[in-house]
């Protein structure tokens, strides 16, 4: 893969985040691949697996909706009919996330290093890289020259 930039351009969530932040997440994830340049296959399987579990923001998002909403009502119909309130503002931040892709918790979550689903593909697909998943498709030499190719790369974004 020559250009792992694809993988997050539209990416709202991205776009609505501070620089600072997406760096940060970025550098991460360029380390994270130069750290498995020198690993085994089977670490390297172990580590995309690990990807293929990890919630993206979207996912942090709709639970915290989900448990907030619930919260307000219980606690509307048991103690105080002002708590629905919070299923209300709940609602309403799920939609600006919907058309926006940003909304206030998006800020915290970022700031603990949530990534994006697009985020997470593009260490899964950089690791694939290295693990030598793409060699049919797109490189003829060695996959000592892969791997030195892929890491030069992953300044990734």
């Amino acid at each position: 893969m020559k250009d792992y930039a694809e993988l997050i351009r539209g990416d709202k969530v991205r776009a609505n985040t501070p620089p600072e932040i997406n760096q940060a997440i970025d550098t991460e994830i360029a380390s994270t691949v130069r750290f498995y340049a020198s690993k085994t296959g089977y670490e390297i399987g172990k580590r995309i697996e690990e990807l293929n579990k990890e919630w993206d923001i979207e996912r942090y998002i709709e639970a915290d909706a989900a448990v907030f909403s619930i919260i307000g009502a219980v606690l509307g119909i048991k103690w105080n009919r002002n708590w629905f309130i919070l299923p209300i503002i709940v609602a309403i931040f799920l939609l600006q996330y919907a058309v926006q892709g940003w909304c206030p918790p998006v800020y915290i979550l970022r700031r603990i290093g949530i990534r994006t689903r697009q985020e997470i593909d593009v260490e899964k697909y950089a690791l694939k890289d290295l693990s030598g998943d793409f060699d049919d498709l797109l490189y003829k030499g060695s996959s000592t020259d892969r791997k030195k190719n892929t890491v030069s790369e992953s300044g990734i974004l």
